[in-house]
């Protein structure tokens, strides 16, 4: 089953009337500042660059319950939702949609087009999930998303694989 993109005024009354009032109550913003003791919870991002569908209304569904459950025992959940920019999946969809058979079409094409191409594409489908989400009623940052293309995160990502390297917790 695949989702069908939403338009304006699909969501049924009773479900815009409490989004709308936890907006204008900044409900999710106070979930976070009225607690001291925090709940991690780490979100695995999705690829924007397919439409989202009811696998990702799922993990959606399983991963803020329970970060609502932690908030009502009293933690503070920080949530951030993420974009999963980069990786086989990007690379393939780009590919079939330049009509490529391989890596010969992508150096023909240009490394750092390609590149710029794959970076375009996870993109085409955000405001999809950005609308899925909030329909839904998932609390979770949509601002200020943390992107796995980043050399930030990347940069992070490689701090953390060493220090658990470092720890002896991975070894050849």
């Amino acid at each position: 089953m695949k989702f069908k993109k939403l338009e304006s005024g699909k969501i049924n009354d009773v479900e815009k009337k409490y989004s709308e009032y936890w907006d204008k109550k900044n409900t999710f913003e106070k979930s976070i500042k009225q607690r001291k003791e925090n709940f991690v919870f780490y979100d695995g991002p999705a690829t924007a660059n397919g439409m989202p569908g009811i696998h990702h209304m799922m993990a959606k569904l399983l991963k803020d319950t329970i970060c609502k459950y932690k908030a009502m025992q009293g933690f503070r959940v920080v949530r951030k939702v993420g974009w999963d920019t980069h990786g086989l999946p990007v690379e393939v969809q780009v590919e079939k949609e330049l009509g490529f058979n391989g890596k010969g079409d992508i150096e023909k094409y240009g490394i750092k087009e390609f590149n710029q191409k794959c970076r375009e594409s996870v993109w085409k489908n955000e405001k999809y999930f950005t609308q899925f989400t909030k329909e839904m009623g998932q609390f979770i940052d949509l601002e200020n998303p943390y992107v796995t293309y980043d050399n930030n995160y990347i940069e992070t990502e490689w701090w953390i694989l060493k220090k658990i390297f470092d720890e002896g917790y991975i070894y050849d």
